[in-house]
């Protein structure tokens, strides 16, 4: 999952988005209202949740929650504030925050909401996603092939293999860009070598064959990729 974090204070940013990190989310960072507003006006990438801190340069994120409920995004946000009064806390659901989270806090205070935005959303993901013959689970970030015999063929991935299947298997039938591989798995700021993605297919082509899942991801010469799930029960 991507998640928008837009938050000023140095310090609590990192820790936050390397919490993240550690739970597998890729994470934007960002620290100012207005860079944020330019990213999710643009729909730079697909994002699942933003963590949005009240006060911030240049936008608030109170004017953040406005704008992109004016707009008809249903995106979930947890805001981030030190405000604790009452009023504070019902002006931020009032402006469009799905959950409050007050500073201090601990970062498992932080995953558990988080968690809880995911459970209550239905926009986001399920527990697990089947395309044809392949089923990742994210409870245990594990993929499956079911053979045509019924059995269940583990295929090992790291994390950014099991990221980039994901976006095929969420985009079936669909001719994939190298740019947008590039714009949603890997963070706004990152610079991965020129040849990152075409190494990445290589590597996840390799262990789906390996697993004897022939022929998943064709290439589109001069387009990009086209995932075509099978189904061999069939």
């Amino acid at each position: 999952m991507r998640i928008i974090l837009v938050e000023d204070e140095p310090d609590l940013g990192a820790a936050i988005k390397q919490t993240l990190n550690q739970e597998k989310y890729i994470v934007d960072w960002m620290l100012d209202g207005n860079e944020a507003w330019d990213c999710l006006a643009n729909q730079w990438a697909q994002y699942t949740l933003a963590i949005i801190d009240w006060l911030l340069p240049s936008i608030s994120g109170l004017e953040l929650c406005q704008r992109l409920r004016a707009n008809k995004n249903q995106l979930p946000i947890l805001m981030l504030t030190a405000k604790d009064r009452m009023e504070d806390k019902v002006a931020g659901l009032d402006a469009g925050a799905d959950d409050y989270l007050v500073k201090p806090f601990g970062m498992a205070e932080l995953l558990a909401r988080l968690r809880a935005l995911q459970r209550r959303s239905p926009q986001l993901q399920p527990q697990r996603l089947q395309v044809g013959n392949l089923t990742l689970d994210y409870s245990t970030y594990t993929v499956y092939w079911q053979k045509a015999s019924g059995e269940q063929q583990l295929i090992l991935l790291t994390n950014k293999e099991f990221q980039l299947l994901e976006y095929f298997m969420k985009h079936p039938h669909q001719i994939i860009t190298r740019d947008q591989i590039l714009n949603q798995l890997w963070e706004i700021g990152a610079e991965p070598l020129s040849n990152v993605v075409a190494a990445q297919m290589r590597l996840l082509r390799r262990k789906l064959a390996d697993s004897g899942c022939l022929g998943l991801i064709e290439t589109v010469h001069g387009m990009g990729y086209r995932f075509q799930p099978t189904d061999e029960s069939k």
